[in-house]
């Protein structure tokens, strides 16, 4: 098990220094492709994310009335605790329906022999990378207004997103593979994201949940991400600790497993396209 894991890790590895920059200009393209054409182009992809955020704060923070901040316990107000947790869910939501369509959208490129089907997922990944730039640079901007400044803990950012990615790269290559053989992936996927969004702590705080209820939000691995998330954007301290430990290995599993799923079915990808 640990030899067939490491031969994982090493074929990815090599996989992206080999590939790294058709990854980059695929990611590049798919996101030029998606706002080629429009009157204001890149623009909607800072409206969309801002607007979405916009939405669910009206009808949680104004129509629910939710009120955080002036305590130890809970410093900011409830739109950076809102923030931030949406800034790792949107983008996330957004790679798993559409690495359900990685393989299966692109049947031209897979049927050819000599093109590295592997990058299809990694770049789909990459490219869903900038709504959470956009979210990001929304929650920073609005931090510094309110507070005057940010804690120590943005500067964990980079390595945090980084372990994001790996989980999002993992996940991604197992639902391309399902997505090939399972047309219908990518609506169950939709469903089941949006499902989850309100099975996490993103909306609320865990107190508010049920006692019935809290282990669905506890043994929910991604409320572990949001957990990271709060503690770096929100709180500004290490607040759940076993969520990092947690984050880590999950998306060290979700690499590993997910990129050796995708090795074993994709010589089957031609007969099934």
């Amino acid at each position: 098990m640990i030899r067939t894991n490491l031969e994982a890790a090493s074929g990815f590895y090599s996989l992206c220094r080999k590939q790294y920059h058709l990854i980059l200009e695929m990611a590049w393209r798919e996101i030029s492709d998606r706002y080629s054409g429009q009157a204001f182009g890149f623009i909607w992809a800072v409206v969309h994310p801002v607007f979405l955020m916009c939405v669910y704060f009206f009808i949680f923070g104004v129509v629910f009335k939710m009120r955080l901040g002036g305590t130890e316990d809970m410093p900011k107000d409830y739109a950076t605790y809102l923030l931030s947790g949406l800034v790792m869910w949107l983008s996330f939501q957004d790679v798993l329906t559409k690495s359900c369509t990685a393989i299966s959208s692109n049947s031209v490129l897979v049927k050819q022999f000599v093109f590295p089907i592997e990058v299809l997922p990694v770049k789909t990944v990459l490219a869903s990378v900038l709504t959470q730039v956009v979210t990001l640079l929304v929650l920073i901007i609005y931090v510094l207004i309110k507070y005057g400044a940010l804690p120590w803990t943005y500067f964990l950012l980079p390595l945090v997103i980084a372990v994001q990615m790996t989980a999002m790269v993992g996940i991604a290559y197992f639902l391309s593979a399902v997505g090939v053989y399972f047309r219908d992936a990518k609506d169950v996927v939709q469903l089941l994201a949006l499902l989850n969004m309100y099975l996490m702590p993103i909306f609320y705080l865990p107190h508010m949940v049920p006692e019935l209820f809290k282990p669905i939000l506890y043994s929910n691995p991604f409320s572990a991400f949001v957990f990271v998330y709060q503690d770096i954007l929100y709180f500004g301290r290490f607040e759940h600790p076993i969520a990092w430990v947690v984050m880590g290995m999950f998306s060290l599993l979700a690499l590993l497993y997910g990129f050796r799923f995708f090795n074993k079915v994709k010589h089957m990808f031609g007969g099934a396209l």
